[in-house]
């Protein structure tokens, strides 16, 4: 029982993602598919405790999903276009593994459609294509569960009375839908780079698939900058991957990582796609950030980061795209050259965009003890770990708040 629901639990959190978006692409049916994959998932729990685990269960379940939406098509056959749909599905060949990750990009740009609100597209590519639930998207959205329920439910509404076609468009059809589209791919790699749920601290496929499918998005648009500069920086933050945590799962920040276990490789290369970006002349908020990770990647000690050169970049980034959390860096990159105190006293302007974001709580203990006050700085540490529920986050969090209290 316990290997049965461990392999579920395994391939649901690397796979669904990608069986929903090919389910859903041959269906053009969002719920219909998540309806599909769940009655998969729930057939696998009952079964595989007395059968065993398949030796593919991600081929056992994608049969079984197919099935069950065929199953469910017919119940309501009397529809003509439910009927259509029937037959596409049972006449379809079965989807190899590539061309299931070809249809996570798809549905990625189905759900960019421009008629959708932009808030609606992420909520939407956060439900459909990283399979997370309405709970943890309004949490990371910092919503209500309620409000963002309806805003997945409208914009489900919109692709089917828009009749918004599962596909990759070409032409100019294409562009309109970019920004949404590097929105989404870079929350993906975002998620499987420091997971925002509780069961896992990374999840290395998923930043993965979000690198795979920023390299296939170059392809169909090689001489977009900012499409070249998020590759580059996805590239960037992976060549650290080995170093980000201990053995035991727990979170190295980047002063204590060993550079050693950097991918020096990986990172010319990702320092060379940059470069490529930055010769159109015309840098967007994604090149910026890579500049900025390039700055600390080429680094061979921390010593040696040239934190001016960030901190103009964050001036930048911030003049750009407005956004809290890059202030918030940039308040973090003043304490570094210019000290806590100054660094503080920046951090405490965002205080009322970021009070719901663990860490603006972070930073600001962090600043705090350095300043010499422990009691503020593990108060905030407390407040952090209650709006965070990644592992190793917690666990570095719970250690800075015994410092506090005199037990580190």
């Amino acid at each position: 029982m316990a290997d049965a629901a461990e392999a579920l639990a395994t391939y649901f959190k690397e796979e669904a993602g990608l069986l929903v978006a090919s389910l859903t692409r041959q269906l053009g049916d969002f719920d219909l598919a998540e309806e599909a994959v769940q009655d998969a998932i729930l057939e696998a729990l009952r079964r595989w405790p007395t059968m065993g685990v398949p030796r593919e269960p991600g081929a056992w379940l994608r049969v079984t999903a197919r099935h069950r939406a065929a199953n469910r098509l017919r119940g309501e056959a009397r529809h003509r276009d439910r009927v259509q749909r029937l037959a596409r599905l049972e006449n379809a060949a079965p989807q190899p593994e590539e061309r299931m990750a070809d249809d996570r990009l798809v549905l990625i740009f189905t759900c960019c459609h421009p008629a959708i609100s932009s808030e609606a597209q992420v909520a939407l590519m956060l439900r459909s294509v990283l399979g997370l639930t309405t709970a943890q998207i309004a949490k990371a959205l910092l919503t209500s569960e309620p409000t963002m329920t309806k805003r997945i439910v409208r914009a489900k509404r919109k692709i089917v009375d828009s009749a918004i076609r599962f596909a990759v468009p070409a032409g100019p059809d294409l562009r309109p839908r970019l920004a949404g589209v590097l929105t989404a791919i870079y929350v993906m790699f975002n998620e499987g780079y420091l997971s925002a749920g509780p069961a896992a601290s990374q999840r290395a496929e998923l930043a993965d698939d979000a690198e795979w499918l920023a390299s296939l998005l170059l392809q169909l648009l090689p001489g977009e900058p900012e499409v070249t500069g998020l590759l580059a920086l996805i590239r960037l933050h992976q060549a650290r991957r080995r170093a980000r945590f201990d053995d035991d799962g727990g979170l190295v920040l980047m002063r204590e990582q060993d550079r050693s276990l950097w991918d020096r490789a990986a990172i010319s290369d990702a320092v060379g796609l940059l470069n490529r970006a930055l010769e159109a002349g015309n840098p967007g908020p994604y090149q910026v950030q890579a500049a900025i990770a390039a700055c600390h990647a080429v680094a061979r000690h921390w010593e040696d980061t040239d934190w001016g050169r960030i901190l103009r970049l964050y001036d930048v980034l911030v003049s750009i795209t407005d956004s809290p959390v890059a202030a918030l860096n940039r308040a973090i990159a003043i304490q570094y050259r210019d000290g806590a105190g100054r660094a503080l006293a920046h951090l405490d302007e965002l205080g009322e965009r970021l009070s719901s974001y663990h860490l603006f709580h972070a930073a600001r203990a962090q600043m705090l003890r350095e300043l010499g006050r422990l009691v503020e700085a593990a108060q905030e540490d407390r407040a952090a770990s209650r709006l965070t529920s990644n592992p190793a986050e917690l666990q570095l969090l719970e250690r800075r708040i015994g410092w506090g209290s005199g037990s580190g």
